[in-house]
């Protein structure tokens, strides 16, 4: 490809060499260079590819992409294009190197802090049932046709994002559903094209940490970027930073909630509670006008599914198949529901940190279980502040916590159940604690009692557990199976 048409969106200055060269490859990692390759110097957290400018020479490269100065280059005959950020620039080169796939594909982007994952999913169930082919890229996997990609990142690189578009493209995909993290906005990942729908799902202090975001008002500004880059945004009415994240936007707006300005309207709230399953019915109204009922708890269950058809309202899906998927959906890892008895409920939640786990304990509490059991671990080689505050929240609102190990990496498994016995310690609440986290999972269900409901916090869709950087095998869903079919008693 000629390296005009690869630049032809981006802001540039030619430093050395000559316009006139073509392009065998865009790569952005200094071991995938070729002969003719451009390399986009990218500087990250812990690298700087400008340092590699050389040896990616020597490989073969014949442009590099830079956004400061580059030593002994001068003599080599090469072409140096000078960008105010590589990682904006890799954004635009990356669409132009695929052909600007987006362009023909319907794209939706949700960002928020909580419900990226589940509305993602559930947007798809739902324009799936309406006979829509439907990409999803998200913190699980990306999903392309009948190909299943576990995901390294909630929102790939830019080239990894334009080269998945390209894919489904290929594969004749009609929409993409995807998470918009606050890291990939920030870093530019989802420019080079304009997202057809952005959506907002609420904001609370998260990622703020060296190298993800400086303070919360950061966090919110990131978040808001997307409302800038869309066509139609539909936001959370309800959440109180809305007002202040959409500052500058240039979409056309629509909202959701459960208060009298949304636009789409959740009202008349009823949980269900049968044996072995925890839902919630309501009635929808405003812009639409029907009863859903889905399979998973409490409020914020009712925001993610109002929030699914606040968009796929957009793709004409007849009411009939929009209350069959949500009656029907499942997500892995979050609010999962696991069958073990009809005498007790075990679901498995990704929650890690003490706002999920307040919000998801505070939820089943509503449920009236004749006890909440919660068994968490924490992730090594993370803030102890964490280990304190989930303790902390797990001891006030479960009944009894069932303390172990998550993903300890190059931490020693006791040390941090320590810590979290530190947070549980400043409350009444019952606690055992069990390190190996298989031996926590079949004493929790073989101690259970009726009414019971348990649930394992912290791993969701995670199929692996990490110590010692390396990562072991370990689903929860299989180790149910396994103690199930080894004959684990349980009432």
């Amino acid at each position: 490809m000629k390296l005009l048409d690869l630049l032809e969106q981006t802001d540039y200055e030619c430093i050395q060499g000559t316009m006139d060269t073509e392009v065998t490859a865009v790569v952005y990692d200094s071991r995938k260079v070729m002969e003719g390759s451009l390399f986009i110097c990218i500087e990250g957290a812990n690298f700087d590819g400008h340092c590699f400018a050389a040896e990616v020479v020597e490989k073969g490269a014949k442009v590099l992409v830079v956004s400061k100065a580059v030593e002994n280059l001068s003599a080599q005959d090469i072409t140096v294009i000078k960008v105010a950020d590589t990682r904006y620039a890799m954004a635009f080169i990356s669409a132009a190197w695929f052909g600007h796939p987006a362009e023909k594909l319907k794209v939706i982007g949700i960002t928020g802090t909580k419900g990226k994952t589940t509305t993602t999913w559930l947007v798809k169930d739902i324009l799936e049932e309406a006979g829509f082919k439907v990409g999803l890229i998200g913190t699980i996997e990306t999903i392309i046709g009948d190909t299943h990609i576990p995901a390294e990142s909630t929102t790939p690189e830019s080239y990894v994002l334009q080269e998945d578009f390209a894919k489904m493209v290929e594969a004749g995909v009609e929409i993409v559903v995807m998470e918009v993290s606050s890291q990939g906005l920030k870093l530019h990942r989802t420019q080079g094209f304009t997202f057809d729908y952005g959506i907002f799902t609420n904001l609370e202090p998260d990622h703020i940490a060296p190298n993800e975001h400086a303070s919360f008002e950061e966090y919110m500004a990131c978040k808001g970027l997307l409302f800038r880059q869309c066509r139609t945004g539909i936001v959370n009415a309800d959440d109180t930073h809305t007002e202040k994240l959409l500052e500058g936007y240039t979409c056309e707006l629509e909202t959701f909630g459960l208060g009298e300005k949304s636009m789409l309207r959740a009202e008349h709230l009823e949980l269900v509670h049968t044996p072995g399953e925890l839902g919630v019915r309501f009635h929808v109204t405003g812009l639409m006008d029907f009863a859903v009922e889905v399979p998973s708890p409490g409020r914020f269950s009712v925001y993610n599914a109002l929030c699914a058809i606040a968009i796929c309202r957009h793709f004409k899906v007849e009411l009939p198949e929009i209350q069959r998927a949500l009656k029907t959906a499942k997500v892995k890892g979050r609010i999962e529901k696991v069958p073990v008895s009809d005498k007790f409920t075990l679901l498995i939640d990704y929650a890690h940190n003490a706002m999920a786990l307040e919000s998801l304990l505070t939820t089943l509490r509503e449920y009236q279980p004749g006890r909440l059991v919660c068994v968490f671990g924490c992730g090594g080689n993370r803030s102890k502040l964490r280990r304190f505050e989930m303790g902390e929240v797990s001891g006030r609102l479960a009944d009894l916590t069932v303390i172990t190990s998550d993903n300890p990496r190059f931490e020693e498994p006791q040390d941090i159940i320590e810590d979290i016995k530190t947070g549980i310690g400043r409350t009444a609440g019952r606690y055992v604690e069990i390190c190996d986290r298989k031996e926590a999972i079949a004493w929790a269900i073989s101690s259970a009692e009726e009414g019971d409901l348990i649930v394992l916090a912290g791993k969701g869709h995670e199929d692996y557990q990490e110590i010692k950087g390396k990562k072991y095998p370990m689903d929860e869903r299989q180790i149910i199976r396994e103690l199930l079919d080894g004959g684990l008693t349980h009432i």
